[in-house]
């Protein structure tokens, strides 16, 4: 009889599904693909385009079922339950501490300067845990990492800029990565293996790795537990097997030296510490467990378990660490060795050190250099999905983004390995440019996230205070003074001819001038010193 109207108010059924499962409290540990995918139907379409670090049916859920109700305005008791749940995002953003490029900063240290530069090697960690800290604050209390952040704070320039530095650091220290796994490989295969092959070999073993996460973030984070492990016990081993000094090494720890001989290698300690993809990266892991960035007690909960499960991580870290740097500091430091040794010699320079024993040690360093090499080479991929997808706010397949990002370092890593193939001090030498092109970038991690950590805008109730703002731009200033030192001895000592030195010029200028323009933009407490009219003009010209 009577006909419907068009504008029937009735709701059809995919509004009702829509309005039950908005409606809906309780969340599910397994989502059903069913439900995520009404819900996918009911969301916006701008929201479904935005590039997230985790699908929500991917993050770990850490909260107590019979809590799910509670009011998240207060932080509830410590559990270790808890902790447990949250250990992981720490201990992998811990192995670009731990790096192959690390490993032969501490091996040179011991070699050059024995047990003196300790106390500098523990306050720099120190230093790099202020920074992760703010990383995973920025990711947790934001439910955003920091590249996608910065491509919604920065002007398009000024972001594609980032995102392009942000990837030749990545390429400079895989390449590293790649090359410290490749030699490990040629010691194991006892040079059956070539450079270019080892290559070749860390490249395919890395998407091996990442398959296991298609098993869940806790089985990838297990695989990362056990290389950890694999590194402690071969160093930790070294350690027993050749018996430092405990003296000095409780004198170095704690009584500081420096001298005119060791600095180029107190500049190196420092600088290896702070990585740029690593600022970027712990940012995004943080979100692999669900939490409300709207209810503060949830975001104080998870800061707190955060900062325990990162102070532990680099604590071992920063042991395994002083066992390379005490093992050659006993064998070589005195040595006529010790200004030769690098990653390429080092084992060969153990064996005829130390010998063969039951188990010799050059397989043992080989073992450990292995491990570092393989884990930072995943963690490498890891962050340049992260970084590509925030910044260009991409969303494409894991495995094709991984692919991407993989194929970006290791192409000029095989061309690398076939050109610097032929001698040590060839590859001594490829390894000072990569440690340039990684302080050449610093800055466009680390003041980045200063300015964003400190913007109530960003952060609300989170943004850090005025003490802890000042004493984080300090370390960020001394990091990059620290970095601009070894760039002016690098180029006043590579530079030679008038185009190149031009070339060098205009480019330290540009380069300076990004950094001011970022400062001038980020409101902290040199901002004011330098926020001259022509920053300003950049500053509100948006796009």
């Amino acid at each position: 009889m009577g006909s419907v109207s068009p504008e029937d108010p009735t709701p059809s059924k995919d509004e009702e599904a829509c309005h039950l499962l908005s409606s809906s409290s309780l969340p599910s540990p397994s989502p059903s693909p069913l439900v995520d995918a009404s819900l996918r139907k009911c969301l916006p379409e701008q929201e479904e385009e935005e590039e997230v670090a985790y699908e929500s049916r991917d993050k770990i859920l850490v909260l107590d079922i019979e809590l799910d109700g509670a009011d998240y305005s207060t932080v509830p008791p410590f559990s270790f339950k808890k902790l447990w749940l949250f250990t992981g995002p720490g201990f992998l953003m811990s192995i670009a501490f731990l790096d192959p490029g690390n490993l032969e900063g501490d091996l040179q240290a011991g070699a050059i300067a024995g047990y003196s530069l300790l106390w500098l090697l523990m306050w720099a960690t120190a230093m790099g845990l202020l920074i992760q800290l703010l990383s995973a604050r920025i990711g947790v209390a934001t439910g955003k990492h920091l590249a996608e952040l910065c491509r919604e704070e920065y002007p398009n320039w000024a972001r594609i800029l980032l995102w392009f530095m942000a990837e030749v650091a990545l390429i400079g220290a895989d390449i590293q990565e790649v090359i410290g796994s490749a030699i490990a490989i040629q010691i194991l295969s006892r040079g059956v293996l070539p450079l270019w092959a080892g290559v070749l070999i860390t490249a395919s073993d890395c998407f091996i790795f990442l398959l296991v996460e298609n098993y869940g973030v806790r089985k990838l984070e297990a695989v990362f537990a056990v290389l950890i492990l694999t590194m402690a016990i071969s160093f930790a081993w070294m350690f027993g097997d050749t018996k430092p000094s405990r003296n000095e090494l409780l004198i170095g720890l704690l009584v500081p030296k420096l001298s005119s001989r060791t600095i180029h290698q107190a500049v190196g300690v420092v600088g290896c510490v702070i990585m740029p993809h690593n600022v970027f990266l712990h940012s995004a892991l943080v979100q692999s467990r669900k939490i409300d960035p709207n209810k503060k007690g949830q975001v104080r909960e998870a800061l707190t378990y955060y900062s325990i499960e990162s102070s532990v991580a680099l604590l071992v870290s920063f042991m395994i660490n002083v066992f390379v740097t005490t093992v050659f500091a006993k064998g070589f430091y005195g040595s006529k060795q010790a200004d030769s040794i690098g990653l390429v010699n080092a084992g060969q320079y153990l064996q005829e050190k130390y010998g063969g024993g039951l188990f010799p040690i050059l397989y043992i360093w080989g073992i450990g250099l292995l491990a570092a090499g393989q884990s930072s080479t995943i963690t490498g991929t890891y962050a340049g999905q992260f970084i590509m997808g925030g910044f260009l706010n991409l969303r494409l397949k894991k495995w094709l983004r991984a692919l991407i990002t993989r194929s970006c370092a290791i192409l000029p890593t095989v061309v690398v390995a076939l050109v610097f193939n032929r001698s040590e001090s060839s590859l001594d030498v490829l390894n000072e440019w990569l440690n340039v092109l990684q302080s050449i970038q610093i800055p466009f991690a680390l003041i980045p996230l200063l300015t964003l950590v400190s913007k109530e805008q960003v952060m609300g109730v989170f943004r850090i205070g005025p003490t802890l703002e000042k004493v984080a731009w300090t370390v960020a200033a001394l990091v990059i003074v620290i970095n601009g030192y070894l760039l002016l001895d690098f180029f006043s000592s590579e530079v030679h001819g008038l185009l190149f030195g031009f070339l060098v010029c205009a480019g330290t200028v540009a380069y300076l001038a990004f950094i001011l323009y970022l400062i001038s933009r980020g409101g902290g407490p040199f901002s004011n010193w330098i926020n001259i009219p022509l920053f300003k003009v950049f500053t509100t010209s948006g796009n």
